[in-house]
């Protein structure tokens, strides 16, 4: 299974989300959701992290939170890891209580923490189990709301501080109740899979935290690189290398320059990182293996051959991802 991808550092946002095992419950009672409450307080007093808005549902969680410091993966995993033992000695069960490694979603700035809080809190209604969600016990909605009594480790004051007027829970009510009207806007800026915030933020963590090329077994960086129109890059670079992308795969062997080129070619695409070995495979009529193996041997003559090694610059400097 392809791991997530986790970017941490110090102040960070996230929107964290984690679901029952095969879409299982995950609290039988009451007792559970306050032994899972209990268990956020101790998690954001032991890792420093802040808590700013939560939801239980039947069978998942969602918390919107900030790490002082880059340990968010220590944190939600001591989170699943105490609570699936309480849980499981309580009901007197075995195995796996959460589905997997929990999700992530990596949050620009406050603007998107509001937003992501008016849709954290709405979950009981799209999920039909309130008409109201001043009714629904189970989520930080009444602390924003109507400035009820919250668990202790609850931050409302950096959202609230956020509105404007004198009664600001009244507002925040008002902004909930708008949200169905604004949802669909929020998500249009949830890229890659993971990440809430600008194509500026995407570009920011692209530059900070891929430094040379996306690790294969990372598809979500891959997604950040970004992918290309092919047939406008295959058309500027063999234009470029003078020779016919047709052949490629019309031919089963390739010989002399013509193999060179096709080489060259699924050696720049790799050395991307935005593509798997078999779409670029699929893109030059060879195996997943056939592209390791050219990848290997394209690698090593580079450094040693000059007129290939200037190809290959020209395409660097002629084309750009």
């Amino acid at each position: 299974m392809a791991r997530p991808w986790r970017i941490e550092c110090e102040g960070a946002y996230y929107h964290v989300l984690s679901r029952g095992n095969e879409g299982r419950n995950i609290f039988y009672d009451e007792e559970d959701r306050w032994q899972f409450l209990n268990t956020v307080g101790e998690v954001s007093k032991r890792f420093q992290v802040d808590i700013f808005a939560y939801v239980l549902m039947s069978n998942h969680y969602h918390l919107l939170l900030r790490t002082t410091h880059a340990n968010l993966s220590k944190a939600m995993q001591w989170l699943g890891l105490v609570y699936t033992r309480r849980f499981s000695d309580r009901h007197s069960r075995t195995g796996h209580l959460f589905q997997g490694r929990f999700k992530s979603i990596l949050i620009e700035d406050d603007a998107y923490m509001v937003e992501l809080s008016c849709y954290i809190h709405r979950n009981p209604l799209r999920a039909g189990i309130a008409k109201r969600l001043a009714d629904y016990r189970w989520s930080s909605y009444p602390v924003y709301a109507y400035g009820r009594k919250g668990p202790a480790f609850l931050n409302t004051d950096f959202i609230l501080s956020l509105f404007e007027g004198g009664n600001i829970h009244k507002a925040y009510r008002d902004k909930v109740q708008r949200y169905s009207e604004e949802e669909t806007k929020l998500w249009e800026n949830f890229r890659h899979g993971f990440i809430m915030g600008s194509e500026q933020f995407v570009d920011r963590i692209k530059s900070r935290y891929i430094a040379d090329r996306p690790h294969h077994e990372v598809p979500q960086q891959r997604g950040v690189v970004g992918r290309v129109d092919i047939p406008n890059v295959l058309e500027r670079a063999t234009e470029i290398l003078q020779c016919d992308f047709a052949l490629f795969r019309q031919k089963q062997r390739l010989h002399g320059c013509d193999k060179d080129c096709r080489d060259l070619l699924v050696y720049w695409f790799w050395e991307r990182g935005a593509y798997t070995n078999e779409e670029i495979g699929n893109i030059f009529g060879v195996s997943y293996s056939a592209v390791s193996h050219i990848v290997k041997k394209v690698k090593s003559r580079i450094s040693e051959e000059g007129e290939l090694f200037r190809k290959y610059r020209l395409i660097n400097s002629l084309i750009k991802m």
